[in-house]
């Protein structure tokens, strides 16, 4: 008797250490917590450590898709077997190339999760060319309307691509023009090189003026 009460306070305390033992960390918690310092550290200096980049050169990554952040970041790194990353940029390149797979991820969902201080369209004058182009193309030239694939608002599509509203102009030409002369080559089936192919440069700042006062 006195053994069967002694083993069944024994069970009682074991199952009481169990209740109030903490549940183990998920494997993407020690990462989620390094996106914040790995921002901050790293990425700041560039992008805001809140993804708000003071430097219109540089894209503001607030709010941008988690998915499509990742892609990118995917894309800047080398891959294992020593092929030349998708997307060349000399910074990013050195940036992306240390940060594992489990970081990459937590720095998309961190970015992705910021507030977005969108910039302003300052030239109105390139904002009705711009509208006009977003919402309708330019059908003589065989250019979709950027809103087929950016959406009307601008807020993009996950993974394919990325929220344009209220990003900087200079970095939306910029990258306009590497598409157009193939600099930048990571567009899924090729779509922003045969459509920048097409624009002519006043086009390129019509669009990226008007996607800079855009609002989700």
């Amino acid at each position: 008797m006195i053994r069967a009460v002694a083993f069944a306070l024994m069970c009682s305390v074991s199952a009481l250490s169990l209740a109030a033992e903490p549940a183990a960390p998920t494997a993407a918690t020690p990462a989620a917590a390094d996106a914040s310092a790995i921002a901050k550290n790293v990425c700041a200096a560039c992008h805001g450590a809140d993804g708000n980049s003071s430097i219109p050169a540089n894209p503001s990554l607030a709010g941008q898709h988690a998915s499509y952040l990742l892609k990118q970041l995917n894309n800047f790194k080398a891959s294992a077997d020593g092929k030349p990353a998708l997307r060349q940029n000399a910074i990013m390149n050195g940036m992306a190339a240390p940060l594992s797979e489990a970081e990459m991820k937590a720095l998309a969902q961190y970015f992705s999760k910021q507030t977005l201080t969108p910039d302003v369209a300052k030239d109105e004058k390139l904002v009705t060319q711009g509208r006009k182009l977003w919402r309708a193309g330019d059908l003589k030239k065989g250019i979709p309307a950027c809103a087929g694939c950016h959406g009307v608002a601008g807020a993009g599509l996950p993974a394919q691509y990325p929220t344009l509203a209220g990003q900087h102009p200079e970095y939306v030409i910029t990258q306009l023009k590497n598409f157009r002369e193939g600099i930048r080559a990571n567009d899924p089936e090729g779509v922003m090189r045969t459509i920048a192919a097409k624009m002519t440069d006043p086009q390129m700042a019509a669009v990226a003026e008007y996607a800079a006062g855009l609002r989700q």
